[in-house]
């Protein structure tokens, strides 16, 4: 609810040589609804908009904090590092200011943990660090962690968020759809369980590959999930797409995706899955 403090006044005056000290960070501003949200509610409140329930882009710690449970997750593969395999100019420099923004090495993290005392294999992407595009690296550790989960039995969990294959390396880029395709394939044929939830943005190779090869495909809402973007299949086909299209809502109503789940609710619905899936095996 908001009261309005200045119902009489219309106008007053603040003396400019006066500095309002306000702490920085301390409000943000909804992309989709323009409401004003208090930091810590916004946190409290899964970084989800109270008003018009926006989805804010959650970083890998963030991610893993909300989901898994408390000093559960073992971290796999932390000395893998990206590279400059083709000489890309000014990759190095892009590389270097991502993981100072960051903290992070790469563009996902991989390792297990537990979910409502469920073990898992899991990956989270990062969209904050180089959109999350797929490079070698994170094709390696997507592909180490699956192959993990097929030796200790365990089920898979993919968080993706990605804008795609990492232009700065080429066709070694692209090499890792095929990659983590045929790790996911082999882990697919021993019968064994893999989640895959897309957040916003799921786009590229990514979803064109490991994406979307879940045995439970789940998304969070308003979540953009395709190949290429809208506007760029606009331009292709010269037609105007429908309102929502390749928003996570339009495809659970098309049949490509099988639930749309909000982020308070989706640690208890991994783990009932998870509790279904064990029972299965039984």
């Amino acid at each position: 609810m908001v009261f309005d403090f200045f119902k009489k006044a219309k106008y007053f005056t603040v003396k400019q040589d006066v500095k309002r000290d306000i702490p920085e960070g301390l409000w943000v501003k909804c992309d989709v609804c323009n409401e004003i949200l208090f930091t810590k509610d916004l946190e409290r409140n899964f970084k989800v908009c109270q008003k018009c329930g926006h989805h804010f882009r959650l970083t890998v710690e963030e991610r893993l904090h909300i989901t898994l449970d408390p000093d559960s997750f073992t971290e796999y593969d932390t000395e893998l590092e990206p590279s400059n395999p083709l000489g890309f100019p000014d990759y190095n420099e892009k590389l270097s200011s991502a993981q100072e923004q960051t903290r992070l090495r790469e563009a996902v993290i991989t390792g297990d943990g537990s979910i409502g005392g469920h073990r898992v294999v899991v990956a989270v992407m990062d969209a904050h660090f180089i959109m999350g595009s797929m490079g070698t690296v994170v094709g390696e550790k997507i592909t180490r962690a699956v192959e993990s989960a097929l030796e200790k039995r365990l089920p898979l969990i993919i968080f993706s968020a990605s804008g795609g294959a990492r232009m700065q390396e080429g066709m070694l880029s692209l090499l890792q759809m095929a990659k983590t395709g045929m790790a996911i394939g082999r882990y697919s044929d021993a019968g064994l369980l893999y989640i895959s939830v897309l957040t916003d943005p799921t786009m590229g190779g990514v979803s064109a590959s490991f994406a979307f090869l879940g045995d439970i495909i789940i998304s969070e809402p308003g979540a953009l999930i395709g190949f290429a973007g809208p506007r760029v299949i606009e331009q292709t086909i010269r037609q105007k797409l429908p309102d929502g299209f390749q928003r996570a809502e339009f495809l659970l109503e098309k049949g490509f995706i099988d639930q749309v789940v909000a982020r308070p609710q989706m640690a208890e619905t991994l783990a009932r899955l998870l509790s279904l899936h064990e029972r299965g095996d039984a």
